[in-house]
């Protein structure tokens, strides 16, 4: 076991200013390697960052600095950590593929040189971000000052998603998720480094209590999570929900090497862990047909220790790794699991070093609506499950992300008006791509921001 000077240290970050904490956590990998001590911030303690946040003066991030953070996110050493040694320690910890963790240092460079044309995009065209002299005009303003953010560990790209908040000017604290502090605060650290005000960027690694806190003393919070996190915080109304994608694909006409490319992607790119992935595909095709073409093309996924140039798969401790497997064996209600067969040693694959790779699970039904199009998983995992025309689109309802593969865009109008599908794609396009100013489950500047009259004489 490596001892604690070797190890990687994450401090708290209150108001850009880094501060050890008395209460630590071990950070292990996935195969039980002792990696990195993360200092951890009591609930006191997030209500004391919320308050430093918010008595700091008005200095929005320019877009230019945001822009050059995102350049050295990808090509700085920063905490200590080079790009490379970032993505084998973000790797080795979350469980996802260092490939993934690689290709999300440009991915993330890109999103912070594109966020002004972002916000400029998601403005109304009838507001202005100032007050215009002799006029009673419509601004664009905050509804608050501080956003609490409670981060996932699943994808590093995610964290981009809080980068529209600062350059509406809100000050942010990031608890970030248990198993990657690593993004965030390579993040906060560009941003620092890159001239933006310190008191706008804050980490506060800790429990749920220390969540609790922060969405308690925030102006507004933007919490990430499943269904848990929704009926934890569901009913307040200073919370913005990122929960479970739900990506689906609705298929009609002949099944194609092109449709089963097409789903295949949607389901296994980074590892089958972004919430873009399609966790069910329905069809008016012949489903088991269409699920032994994906459970074939899946199975050729290659599990591997998460710092491997070979690994394709997600990886966990071995024990939960199997707990994972059981839940959705439990969960199968009569739906049949075509790739199973395809695995002679078992649909976990143990990588014998205390960790497994989660193969690939392809659910086939036998109606719409069963339940497992409703089930999201941390792996690659889909539902295939009938679908007639006349059924129209309430098995498809609660979807972040729907492709319509077949060419009929009727239909894909028809899916647009369904107002729980979130993004519509129609053609061969995976569910995971976005258009460089798309809205992802909406725009969250219109969380954030409104538009309020403001008028003054000339």
């Amino acid at each position: 076991m490596a001892e604690a000077k070797d190890l990687h240290e994450i401090p708290l970050i209150r108001a850009g200013l880094p501060r050890h904490s008395a209460e630590r956590a071990e950070l292990t990998g996935v195969d039980g390697t002792l990696l990195a001590l993360v200092h951890l911030a009591p609930p006191l303690l997030a209500r004391l960052t919320v308050a430093d946040a918010r008595a700091g003066a008005e200095r929005t991030p320019e877009p230019e600095r945001i822009a050059a953070a995102g350049e050295l996110f990808e090509t700085a050493t920063l905490n200590g950590l080079s790009p490379q040694a970032y993505c084998e320690l973000q790797s080795r910890v979350a469980g996802v593929p260092v490939a993934v963790a690689r290709h999300s240092l440009r991915d993330v460079a890109e999103t912070f040189a594109g966020v002004g044309a972002r916000f400029l995009a998601e403005r109304p065209a009838g507001a202005s971000a100032a007050p215009v002299p002799g006029e009673i005009s419509t601004v664009w303003t905050r509804r608050g000052d501080v956003l609490a953010v409670i981060a996932p560990s699943n994808n590093p790209g995610t964290h981009t998603q809080w980068l529209t908040a600062l350059a509406c000017g809100y000050r942010l604290v990031v608890r970030p998720g248990t198993r990657d502090p690593f993004t965030p605060a390579r993040m906060i650290a560009a941003l620092l480094d890159a001239g933006v005000a310190p008191h706008y960027l804050s980490l506060l690694p800790g429990s749920h209590a220390t969540g609790d806190a922060l969405v308690e003393a925030a102006d507004l919070s933007l919490v990430f999570g499943g269904d848990a996190a929704a009926r934890r915080y569901g009913e307040d109304r200073r919370v913005i929900l990122r929960g479970p994608g739900r990506s689906k694909l609705l298929h009609t006409g002949e099944i194609t090497e092109q449709t089963v490319d097409v789903i295949c992607r949607s389901v296994g790119y980074d590892a089958g862990m972004r919430c873009t992935n399609a966790t069910a595909v329905f069809t008016d095709a012949d489903p088991a047909e269409l699920a032994a073409a994906v459970a074939e093309r899946l199975a050729r996924l290659t599990p591997a220790p998460p710092q491997s140039p070979d690994a394709q798969l997600p990886v966990l401790p071995l024990a939960e790794a199997r707990a994972l497997r059981e839940h959705l064996t439990a969960r199968l209600e009569g739906a049949v699991d075509v790739a199973a067969p395809l695995y002679p040693e078992g649909p976990v694959a143990d990588l014998g070093d205390g960790s497994a790779a989660l193969r690939p699970a392809v659910l086939l039904c036998d109606r719409p609506d069963h339940p497992g199009a409703r089930i999201e998983l941390s792996f690659p995992c889909v539902w295939i499950l009938p679908w007639r025309r006349e059924q129209g689109f309430g098995p498809l309802r609660d979807t972040l992300a729907l492709t319509i593969l077949g060419g009929d865009e009727p239909l894909a109008r028809e899916a647009l008006r369904e107002r729980s599908i979130r993004k519509v794609l129609l053609g061969p396009i995976p569910t995971y791509q976005a258009g460089r100013t798309s809205p992802h489950d909406g725009y969250l500047s219109h969380d954030l921001m409104e538009a309020r009259a403001f008028g003054t004489s000339a």
